[in-house]
């Protein structure tokens, strides 16, 4: 049977059984598809081999390198398959419609289909995700998740090489922008041709609703701005945190900060995060109770975390909006020299919050972490950053996941912890091993402090090791520390609201 007729045919089978097309498109996916590869008819093959969807897309763009369609890279491929797959899908006005009318039976309802359309889709690519390394390590804080991303796939030289040399488009502007929707995308801009976004009016403004294509925790959507404007934290955005939520309870949502060094990796984009997970932060008690002046109703407090947080609670949010802005407000403007806590030195403002918003207990939620990005010649990445003793596990900016309990983790380790737990039960000199060398001092520490370290045991050792470097992480990320002193500073900044 012809190999591309099977696969095609394969190919619509799986979008049936998933409920992307219905039996009328049948005939006319199949015919797009064959415009795709290239091919002017397909064989009578009555039944069609069940295969896995990766399967699939692989034999076909194994096919379409064969027939010099495309060239045999990565980037070229997932080009390629994202387009096969868009041949499959319904047009961005019926899943829209499909959202809502689903939304009229629970929210849930709403979230689950279009979450399974992202992966039916392959928008989210679930057999990259299984990649992804995931643990978790009890601590203080509770129980600290760790994940290292495997599932974006590295570039090859010839995609690098390429992508230098092709014309430089704003179009779309970044990769959040509403442009991206059904984008076939280029050698240097992701395929989207499987995407579809869904439209939300939060705060009497135009945002939208989507999942990330590569999912750090369960349902890991993404909420952003319809138009391409800056990051900005302000009065509005408690607003819009607290809409969101009140049209998905089951769903926490959360803003990096706006500044750079404790912001997140787009800036230039207004968006959130959000999802159904709860993490170690939302599961944190709060530590010390606290008060403010003309907000007594409502249920304050300094939460049991690494990173400095108030949380506040009240069945009405405008309640929590009003008190979040005078927050905000103080914090940006505040300083104290004592605490090291600067709001600007030579102009550069320091001082912003990272909020995160949730249904709990039928109460609107809001967690303000404060942040402030001031460096000097001593931690010039950040005196509330990883400090370089941390860098040989994370040094990249600590934004929202983070902040809540979750490492990201750069795929670099991998290989560096392997090579780690054959030197150490080898006797290896770990400073000679370029994989090695800048976990070496590390190194030293972690075998003296287990003395049950063994060939069946180092890789479980190494991984909670991981985990309390992350808990360090965090600690040097949080502007008041968890010691009398610092509790006693951040009390002073909250009497001062």
């Amino acid at each position: 049977m012809n190999t591309i007729s099977q696969n095609i045919k394969s190919l619509v089978n799986y979008g049936l059984e998933k409920g992307l097309l219905s039996k009328e498109d049948k005939i006319y996916t199949q015919n797009r598809l064959l415009e795709i590869m290239k091919e002017d008819s397909l064989e009578d093959c009555s039944t069609a081999e069940s295969k896995e969807l990766e399967t699939i897309l692989k034999e076909l763009c194994d096919i379409a390198v064969e027939k010099s369609i495309i060239e045999d890279s990565i980037t070229h491929r997932d080009l390629f398959d994202t387009k096969l797959m868009a041949a499959l899908l319904p047009r961005p006005s019926e899943v829209i419609k499909n959202f809502w009318d689903k939304y009229k039976e629970s929210p849930e309802a709403a979230t689950d289909y279009y979450y399974n359309f992202s992966k039916n889709s392959d928008y989210i690519r679930t057999y990259r995700i299984k990649k992804d390394l995931k643990w978790t390590v009890e601590s203080e804080y509770g129980q600290i998740d760790i994940t290292i991303n495997r599932s974006k796939p590295e570039k090859d030289p010839k995609a690098i090489a390429a992508a230098k040399s092709a014309k430089q488009s704003g179009y779309p502007k970044c990769l959040l922008c509403v442009e991206n929707e059904g984008y076939a995308g280029r050698i240097n801009h992701p395929a989207r041709n499987n995407h579809r976004i869904i439209p939300l009016t939060i705060n009497k403004t135009p945002w939208m609703l989507q999942y990330s294509p590569y999912v750090y925790y369960n349902e890991h959507c993404i909420v952003f701005n319809s138009q391409h404007t800056p990051m900005s934290i302000n009065d509005a955005t408690f607003r819009k945190l607290l809409d969101f939520v009140s049209l998905f309870p089951h769903y926490f949502v959360g803003s990096n900060a706006d500044l750079p060094i404790v912001g997140g990796s787009i800036l230039t984009h207004d968006h959130f995060q959000g999802g159904r997970y709860e993490f170690a932060m939302a599961k944190a008690p709060i530590e010390k109770e606290i008060s403010f002046k003309g907000f007594e109703d409502v249920e304050a407090g300094i939460v049991k975390w690494p990173m400095s947080t108030i949380r506040i609670r009240h069945k009405d949010s405008e309640r929590l909006c009003e008190l979040s802005s005078k927050i905000l407000a103080s914090w940006r403007g505040y300083t104290d020299e004592s605490a090291f806590v600067f709001a600007e030195t030579d102009g550069e403002p320091h001082n912003t919050i990272t909020p995160i918003a949730r249904m709990k207990d039928g109460k609107f939620e809001l967690d303000l972490v404060l942040r402030n990005n001031i460096t000097t010649p001593e931690h010039p990445m950040g005196v509330y950053h990883p400090h370089a003793e941390l860098h040989h596990i994370k040094k990249e900016n600590i934004g929202l996941i983070e902040v809540m309990g979750l490492a990201v983790l750069p795929a670099r380790l991998v290989g560096e912890m392997e090579a780690l737990a054959e030197g150490i039960i080898k006797g290896e000199d770990l400073y000679a091993n370029e994989l090695t060398s800048k976990h070496a001092d590390w190194a030293k520490e972690v075998i003296a402090s287990h003395p049950e370290l063994n060939e069946k045991n180092v890789k479980d050792i190494l991984n909670e090791e991981i985990g309390k470097v992350f808990c360090k992480v965090l600690e040097h990320a949080g502007v008041y520390k968890r010691t009398e002193e610092g509790i006693n500073a951040f009390v002073r900044f909250t009497q001062s609201v």
